[in-house]
């Protein structure tokens, strides 16, 4: 005969697991990845864009190509593993771009946290290009603008 309080507490443990399972898949499309947080001693431009998780659709020539720019021209995105506004960020850039970001995890250790207050990091996520920062979700064309990148006409690859 079944015990009297085990009947009670059968659904509470599949509630929990549920909530945990959940919390789980949640957690781990907005906040992991198979690469390492970015460091405190390395530069951005070495970074394969921390832990804001995979982008999920292969980046196109332009996307690899604007990603070179900023990296050359100094620019660092400032973003937060959780933030699902920089994942939306980095997704724009699609994989490979992706991995490439100058990437810069403001929460992930207590050392990420001080170096973005010591870079006065208001929001997620923040773009800062040669001391002028841009806040919130850029698309690929503002970023490209407000770098000054300059992008390939489509079809001029010299091949008839």
């Amino acid at each position: 005969m079944p015990d009297a309080t085990s009947g009670h507490r059968l659904p509470a443990r599949l509630l929990s697991l549920a909530l945990m399972s959940l919390s789980l898949v949640l957690v781990g499309a907005a906040g992991s990845s198979r690469n390492p947080a970015l460091a405190l001693g390395d530069s951005p431009s070495d970074n394969s864009s921390g832990s804001l998780g995979e982008a999920v659709s292969p980046s196109t020539a332009e996307q690899k190509a604007l990603v070179e720019h900023l990296r050359t021209r100094g620019a660092i995105f400032y973003g937060a593993w959780w933030c699902p506004h920089c994942f939306q960020q980095k997704n724009l850039f699609g994989t490979e771009a992706g991995r490439r970001l100058p990437y810069v995890e403001c929460d992930k250790d207590q050392a990420g946290r001080e170096r973005c207050q010591s870079a006065t990091i208001r929001a997620f996520p923040t773009w800062d290009l040669d001391g002028e920062r841009r806040e919130g979700l850029l698309t690929i064309e503002e970023l490209g603008v407000w770098s000054g990148f300059k992008a390939k006409a489509e079809g001029s690859t010299g091949s008839r």
